[in-house]
């Protein structure tokens, strides 16, 4: 996990997420970014979490660390009813406290469960004990109750791992006790502009510029998000005035799609697909495409949007040299003196995914995945081709990766071209993998 300590203030907060299943891979933490989120929206700032196993021991001193350095600590997970919940006891030795029961705890779980028709057995009960210097929090959606401990200048919560539970107990409890503490503070107010196809160092490289202003601009941060095809700028700006965050948000947010241009797909977590069916939409046309190596995944892409149906014709997965020949009419000539893998035949499968299909727009993706080669072609040959009403335009490409990776790639790419073209432009984010056909 990210590690920024530094020394507190009352608006510094520390995670510590509690279980071996977080260590062992076996469970996804969503926890962690779902706090960071929700407490940096709320101006507050995460300066470290920690990962730690079901060991008090361990526990106790994440806990204790944390501590001497932020306002706050959220502690998530090991307030169950099993044998390795153990941050109740974990809490009282960082306090150097005993455990003792709690009688309104004590109650509120005997009734959870008798409203359920259930006794709640010894180890049920387990979940009413507390540290001694410390106060029980209400859980709005399940049996164990939380805990409210301070440490010093510091105030501890700890909160069930269950995600649905975690997350009531943070905007019902945690949240108005915490801000209540903290007092007046600077809200950060975010947008993310989304980037199509262009790498991480790619991005920060066109970002040089803005990036030395930033550094001139303590209250304003740029951050970075890769995923595959496509990389989020958070722009955050804290300010306490809605009015002068939203101008200065607005002007940074304009900087970074003027240095980025046209590979700008859309904001705050838009995607090529949803990009691409609105831009359909709007021009009211439709698409049809003729997978081979993406074996319908640029369909799929494309149908997972909702309101797509009003724009996307259909698909054909034509694997087989034949089915291009006999479904899409790519001339036998050319299959024959070419094979599958050649950019003039991304061409005519566009063209007759458009014609077949009586579609405004053919898409078409041939290539080679993998795991071994074609013949003289590599893995990781790719042709795509878009066909419309002012050409076709094609894209080869070398695409790095295993099987998933160039075919996840490859259904961006002619994503990506498509949405170029609804746009108005024929230029690929590197012209020298494109070529035009009329």
């Amino acid at each position: 996990m990210t590690a920024l300590l530094t020394p507190g203030g009352r608006d510094a907060v520390g995670v510590v997420l509690v279980g071996d299943e977080l260590l062992l891979g076996s469970v996804a933490d969503t926890n962690g970014a779902w706090l960071a989120r929700t407490l940096s929206s709320q101006g507050l700032r995460l300066v470290e979490t920690r990962v730690v196993p079901d060991d008090v021991d361990r526990v106790a001193s994440a806990v204790s660390g944390l501590a001497g350095h932020v306002g706050s600590v959220v502690v998530s997970g090991g307030i169950g009813p099993t044998s390795d919940d153990l941050t109740r006891e974990a809490l009282a030795q960082a306090c150097g406290c005993a455990l003792v029961d709690d009688e309104a705890a004590t109650a509120a779980i005997t009734g959870w469960y008798e409203d359920r028709g259930r006794t709640p057995s010894a180890a049920v009960l387990r979940m009413a004990r507390r540290p001694a210097c410390a106060a029980m929090l209400v859980n709005p959606r399940g049996s164990a109750p939380g805990v409210r401990l301070p440490l010093g200048d510091c105030v501890v919560y700890a909160v069930p791992g269950v995600p649905c539970e975690l997350m009531s107990m943070v905007h019902t409890v945690v949240l108005p006790d915490l801000l209540d503490r903290v007092g007046e503070r600077h809200r950060v107010h975010s947008i993310s502009v989304e980037v199509a196809l262009l790498g991480e160092s790619a991005v920060v490289g066109a970002l040089a510029e803005v990036e030395a202003a930033v550094a001139d601009e303590p209250a304003v941060d740029l951050a970075y998000l890769a995923r595959p095809a496509q990389v989020s700028v958070r722009v955050s700006v804290r300010e306490h005035d809605e009015s002068r965050a939203a101008a200065h948000l607005a002007h940074w947010r304009a900087r970074v799609r003027a240095a980025l241009g046209e590979h700008v797909l859309g904001e705050d977590g838009a995607t090529l697909p949803e990009v691409v069916v609105a831009l359909l939409v709007e021009a009211s046309a439709t698409v049809a495409c003729a997978e081979s190596l993406t074996g319908g995944g640029v369909v799929a892409a494309l149908t997972s949007v909702p309101g797509s149906s009003a724009v996307v014709r259909g698909g054909v997965a034509a694997y087989a040299t034949d089915l291009k020949r006999e479904v899409l009419g790519v001339p036998t000539e050319l299959l024959a003196r070419r094979g599958p893998v050649d950019p003039d035949v991304a061409v005519a499968m566009a063209q007759g995914a458009r014609t077949t299909m009586d579609a405004d727009w053919g898409l078409a993706t041939t290539g080679v995945a993998g795991p071994d080669p074609v013949g003289d072609h590599p893995v990781g040959e790719v042709h795509v081709a878009v066909a419309g009403p002012d050409g076709t335009s094609v894209r080869s490409l070398m695409l790095a990766g295993d099987r998933d990776r160039v075919r996840a790639l490859s259904t961006a790419h002619v994503l990506d071209a498509l949405r170029l073209r609804l746009l108005g432009g024929n230029r690929s984010p590197d012209p020298r993998v494109v070529r035009m056909r009329s």
